[in-house]
């Protein structure tokens, strides 16, 4: 994938034309695997513009840094993005009027973790996708569902045969069995607070973990605090994960989270689906467990 030269064609247009203030897009870091977010706010930047195979950032988290303000954005978005903007626009967190997408047919990305492992000469990764990203195998949808200018030829759809096949093993254990899994999973947890902060779904404007009076969760690095955040975060991303797969990426201790929400995801489907969530934007539409009505049925209270 490198849609470098349109790309670049596209935010001049839009930035000579003064159809927005700012386009958000990525740019080459210090090695060949490091492509990074980027703002360019003029058309001189846009010669710093990249979008090639290791634009693996969900930039549509960046845009909740400028939700009060008023400028005209441009994002590039790839598929699993483009969800996340749909869930910031349920959530009611930025309105369509200022966005302009430029939606990417996205083969797949390359994790540049593997590229850097693979460079660094200190470990050799035995990997059979070439340094695709975990998150790519089991994407749902490589195309962008909401757009204004599309870029490339859209990728074919794939049946995900094993989508759960994990979350179906760790099903048929015993209670005891999944606690000692999912407690030896979350034990190395060291509370940095990574995957809240790139997460498009999390985009409360206060944390609860983040107060102190009341202080609903402990701050130490135990079993019992970190089981406590991880669930009260996985119950708020029920029906509102896009599987961008951007928290597991950026865990420092590497600890399996879409397993989490992959289980919850497969469970809202059930329940309420069939259902993906940001899959289609149409507006006043909420998610899943975020709507309820008077009358709904409380028989299990």
């Amino acid at each position: 994938m490198n849609y470098t030269k349109e790309i670049r064609e596209i935010a001049t247009r839009l930035l000579e034309n003064e159809q927005v203030d700012m386009v958000m897009a990525w740019e080459k870091g210090d090695l060949e695997y490091q492509t990074v977010p980027f703002i360019a706010r003029t058309v001189d930047e846009v010669s710093r513009i990249v979008c090639d195979e290791y634009s693996i950032h969900n930039l549509s988290n960046s845009l909740l840094r400028f939700r009060d303000g008023q400028e005209k954005i441009a994002i590039v978005v790839k598929g699993c993005d483009s969800r996340g903007v749909v869930r910031l626009l349920e959530d009611n967190q930025f309105s369509r009027e200022r966005l302009y997408i430029i939606g990417v047919a996205c083969p797949g990305v390359k994790d540049p973790l593997l590229a850097m492992k693979q460079n660094s000469g200190f470990e050799k990764v035995q990997d059979q996708d070439e340094g695709l990203a975990s998150k790519c195998r089991y994407c749902l949808q490589p195309n962008p569902v909401i757009y204004d200018e599309l870029v490339g030829e859209e990728q074919p759809l794939t049946e995900l045969q094993e989508r759960f096949a994990r979350i179906e093993e760790i099903e048929q254990m015993s209670a005891d069995e999944r606690y000692k899994f999912f407690e030896d999973m979350i034990s190395t947890c060291i509370r940095c607070y990574a995957c809240r902060q790139v997460c498009v779904a999390c985009n409360c404007r206060t944390c609860i973990f983040d107060e102190t009076r009341p202080q609903w969760v402990g701050r130490e690095t135990n079993i019992s605090d970190n089981m406590m955040y991880h669930l009260i975060r996985a119950s708020h991303m029920a029906g509102r994960c896009v599987e961008c797969g951007e928290c597991e990426r950026v865990c420092p201790v590497n600890i399996p989270l879409m397993l989490i929400n992959r289980k919850l995801i497969k469970d809202v489907n059930g329940f309420f689906g069939p259902y993906e969530a940001g899959m289609e934007y149409v507006e006043g539409r909420k998610p899943p467990l975020s709507v309820y009505k008077e009358n709904d049925p409380d028989d299990f209270l």
